[in-house]
């Protein structure tokens, strides 16, 4: 058994995969910073705010106990108090929306540079047609 399992770890797509994965979450951290530390802060600014993840909707009051400012959302989310965080969904959806598109670039570069391999042409056989001639000139014979 454990043969079987070092001759599975050991074959090159699984190996393939396991540094795809590693890279692929690497590589999400990196755009997940660039658009989190980039790009939402640009809209942010242009929809008036410092910080696009500080747009919410109260649903609930703020505790008498809290001491922090009304506006900032990491510390009232941190507090319990019911809200709904667009502003903080709409960079989630963001975020995947710009990795997405990034992988897709690679997968299409990568499909470029690699084009697929062609076939190898099955050996032509007799068509239809020939077939039918066949079939017609045999019932004819027994006819």
């Amino acid at each position: 058994m454990m043969q079987e399992f070092k001759d599975f770890v050991s074959r090159g797509n699984v190996l393939d995969l396991a540094v795809g994965v590693i890279i692929g979450a690497a590589f999400g951290k990196i755009v997940t910073s660039l658009t989190q530390s980039v790009i939402m802060p640009v809209i942010g600014w242009l929809m008036g705010g410092k910080s696009f993840t500080n747009h919410f909707i109260l649903l609930g009051t703020i505790p008498d106990t809290y001491k922090g400012s009304p506006t900032d959302y990491a510390a009232l989310k941190e507090a319990g108090v019911a809200m709904i965080g667009y502003g903080d969904f709409i960079t989630q959806c963001v975020d995947f929306l710009f990795l997405a598109w990034i992988i897709f670039l690679i997968v299409k570069a990568a499909n470029k540079m690699n084009p697929p391999k062609e076939a190898e042409a099955a050996p032509a056989g007799p068509s239809e047609v020939d077939l039918l001639k066949e079939i017609r000139d045999e019932l004819k014979k027994k006819a």
